[in-house]
């Protein structure tokens, strides 16, 4: 019985998708990530909260990735994702002073049963075609556009438009996306 249950959480994937050793993937209803045909997913961790939706398309590449998603990450299909790199579609914590304090007492061994505060949540879309590189963090509410290219390193707080190149912290254009 409890081997059916744990079969039962268990993210359903493709016969062709690779899923290499040191992947995790973890949360409190996990209902799995969505994986498209022909992906391979190598030491990437998923934290996914109670109303979170992971959805990766087909013929992408994650590499040593921590994807955190209370609402929604949706990568499209031929996406690569650097080793390091950082999707999170929520503050995680609450911004004023007040809610800080009242979100680290329900964190401590005295706050059993408190409630957390609520923070800001909105999804990430990662469109068909783009590169995001290494040691790259995406925010909450970003759209990196269709072909764009994510330089290494680069904190990605707002939308990438399609078929351009971002770097820097925080990301700024710089020009066109490589020719790939």
């Amino acid at each position: 019985m409890a081997s059916m249950r744990a079969a039962a959480r268990r993210p359903a994937l493709p016969s062709n998708v690779r899923v290499g050793p040191g992947t995790v993937i973890t949360g409190d209803h996990l209902t799995g990530p969505v994986v498209g045909e022909h992906c391979t997913i190598d030491g990437v961790v998923f934290n996914i909260g109670p109303e979170g939706r992971v959805e990766i398309g087909d013929y992408c590449y994650l590499q040593e990735a921590l994807l955190v998603c209370e609402v929604e990450i949706r990568i499209g299909n031929h996406v690569a994702v650097g080793w390091h790199a950082t999707i999170i579609d929520a503050d995680f914590h609450p911004v004023a002073i007040e809610a800080r304090i009242a979100d680290a007492v329900a964190c401590s061994p005295l706050g059993r049963g408190r409630a957390h505060p609520p923070f800001a949540r909105r999804p990430v879309v990662i469109e068909d075609d783009a590169y995001i590189g290494p040691n790259v963090t995406i925010l909450k509410g970003v759209r990196v556009g269709a072909g764009a290219f994510v330089e290494a390193g680069a904190v990605v707080a707002r939308d990438v438009p399609p078929g351009r190149r971002v770097l820097g912290n925080p990301a700024r254009l710089v020009g066109r996306a490589p020719a790939r």
